[in-house]
């Protein structure tokens, strides 16, 4: 992971983590999110790297200065999906207004069983996945996840629903590849996130918004060896219980020749940058990276 977010350490206590979701499962979602409010001012007020990080990628975006309420809302956005989080692990899902847009592409593989790449990002919730009714199919879902940065977080989550930690396959170990194509193999699906490199991970320049970013190598290396469809997934918070589900086939098979693997691997990457820039433009307040994501590692 880059080093930057990976030096961010987690800021949550097991106690504050315990009594939000004390409070979400038995006093309502509406109480709960009301104890958002003081927490993001908290934030705005004394999280400086973060909101440097912030400012920097909404000034791109909006291309205007940003303000206290473009700040708050950024951390609003991302503490509302971490709440949604205990009540999708709770399965209550009736919770929640979805809509969800161009699925007929993924769901015409899933129908003839064809296992599928979910490629998305930080941007918005990946975990809304488990309202959509794919999980309902009886269809396999794994998730390509590093967890390293927020263990008690996870931890406190995972007691929800402990089949949780059963679809996660943590990258960068031995057995990752294998249990990707086992799941794909059996007509299911695997997410990944492609927009933060691994520590080690050769990483790939593109633009931007208009400056040099580095991107990871993995998904797309890891399409070019699975050979099915990937398929981009963005679920874009749209305040109170209202996502936007977005699908969108990014491609039947990631061709990447051998002899020319740099080439391709900038060019598939670059594809994938630009779809991620659209979006990011749809829903700027759900950019979850909380750091300089153009500034390059020391």
């Amino acid at each position: 992971m880059s080093k930057r977010w990976l030096a961010q350490r987690e800021r949550g206590h097991r106690w504050a983590y315990e009594c939000m979701l004390w409070v979400a499962l038995r006093l309502g979602r509406k109480a709960a999110r009301a104890l958002l409010y003081p927490i993001c001012i908290y934030y705005v007020l004394f999280s400086w790297t973060a909101s440097r990080g912030i400012k920097t990628f909404l000034g791109r975006v909006l291309q205007r200065p940003v303000t206290l309420t473009d700040l708050f809302c950024q951390y609003h956005a991302f503490a509302s999906t971490l709440l949604d989080r205990a009540f999708l692990l709770a399965g209550r899902y009736h919770e929640f207004d979805l809509t969800i847009r161009d699925a007929k592409p993924l769901l015409d593989r899933v129908d003839r069983q064809q296992g599928c790449l979910l490629l998305g990002s930080h941007l918005g919730s990946f975990e809304i996945l488990r309202a959509t009714g794919l999980i309902s199919r009886a269809i396999p879902i794994k998730l390509l996840m590093h967890q390293e940065n927020a263990p008690i977080l996870n931890e406190v989550l995972g007691n929800l629903d402990p089949t949780m930690l059963d679809s996660i396959i943590p990258v960068g170990e031995p057995e990752t590849m294998l249990r990707a194509k086992e799941c794909l193999d059996e007509g299911g699906l695997v997410g990944m996130l492609g927009d933060r490199p691994l520590k080690h991970e050769k990483a790939v320049p593109c633009q931007f918004f208009g400056h040099t970013a580095q991107f990871p190598s993995g998904p797309m290396l890891l399409a070019s060896i699975l050979k099915v469809p990937v398929v981009l997934f963005f679920c874009l918070y749209r305040g109170g219980g209202r996502y936007d589900i977005h699908f969108e086939l990014f491609a039947e098979t990631v061709n990447i020749p051998r002899e020319n693997r740099a080439q391709g691997l900038q060019e598939w990457t670059e594809r994938y940058v630009h779809r991620l820039e659209a979006y990011c433009k749809l829903a700027p307040s759900n950019w979850f990276n909380f750091y300089d994501f153009w500034e390059s590692d020391k």
